[in-house]
């Protein structure tokens, strides 16, 4: 944080409130200040004036997720204003994981994703949208399967992705990243503990530590029904959220990939069940969330 910020922060904010908005009495008066006085923001947020004075001057620099919320509520901070005040408070961001972006949107958006495969995931690389184009390229992009679990416990997919172990490599290093990222999602231990104990490849992938944001690679596939080709994909963000993901394959124009994608809408099928891995790794799934997970890997 830098000195200052904090507290230059709470003045403006202090000043933009207007007293009428929090009810109070303005009456005929002239206030010397504008918004609300420090008083004001100090009772409104349940601390003394003093302290709330230390705060704006910067001789306090870290008050309390407590005080934190409470100020956000004195001041009427919008979600992102609140989690801007966390960050100069040298807290986490979001605390409560509010969903920046509803299902509902999300499904919209990957769904008018027509001409494209497009699928979002979330912190632990579970799918939880997907369009009909990316469950044609392969069921794995199909909600509610995991995609850490689906490339190391399903063989199979070594039959889809010509490089299966380059994937592996930027999924858990993917991974590995979101672990350090604040809020803990309660799912990642287990998950790795599974994986570790389930996949000597994970164990050893994971013990590395390597760290990598995974926007953007490429992806060598053999589709049994359209050939061999190459897609790129492009892994976005929401705006002040990194959870949901949204993943979009794309090819170059005038490419077997462009060719393959232009077929595979046409077919309109994902891969025949006999050669489809979605039922194992979902089966797999189940009976994961029925075991007790042994203790996480060691950080």
């Amino acid at each position: 944080m830098v000195d200052g910020q904090l507290g230059e922060f709470l003045r403006a904010r202090r000043e933009a409130v207007h007293p009428a908005d929090v009810g109070l009495e303005t009456g005929v008066r002239r206030r010397r200040v504008p918004g609300l006085r420090r008083e004001e923001v100090a009772l409104r947020s349940g601390i003394s004036a003093e302290y709330y004075i230390r705060l704006e001057q910067g001789r306090e620099r870290r008050p309390s997720p407590r005080v934190v919320a409470a100020l956000a509520r004195a001041l009427l901070l919008d979600h992102a204003a609140e989690d801007y005040l966390r960050l100069l408070a040298g807290l986490s961001r979001d605390p409560q994981g509010r969903p920046l972006t509803t299902s509902a949107d999300m499904a919209a958006l990957v769904g008018s994703l027509a001409g494209t495969p497009a699928f979002a995931h979330d912190r632990v690389l579970e799918v939880i949208e997907s369009n009909p184009l990316a469950r044609a390229l392969s069921p794995v992009f199909s909600p509610g399967v995991n995609l850490m679990r689906a490339v190391f416990l399903d063989s199979r997919l070594g039959e889809l992705y010509l490089n299966l172990d380059e994937m592996r490599m930027r999924l858990v290093a993917y991974l590995r990243l979101q672990a350090a990222a604040p809020p803990q999602d309660p799912r990642l231990a287990p998950l790795v503990a599974e994986l570790s104990d389930a996949s000597p490849d994970f164990a050893a992938l994971w013990a590395r530590h390597d760290v990598t944001p995974a926007s953007s690679g490429v992806n060598r596939i053999h589709h049994r029904l359209v050939g061999d080709f190459e897609l790129r994909f492009e892994r976005l963000c929401f705006a002040g959220s990194d959870d949901p993901v949204l993943v979009i394959y794309h090819a170059a124009p005038g490419t077997p990939g462009e060719t393959a994608l232009r077929e595979l809408a046409r077919l309109g099928a994902p891969l025949p069940s006999a050669q489809n891995p979605l039922d194992d790794i979902q089966s797999r799934q189940t009976s994961a969330t029925s075991r007790q997970p042994a203790s996480m890997v060691s950080e």
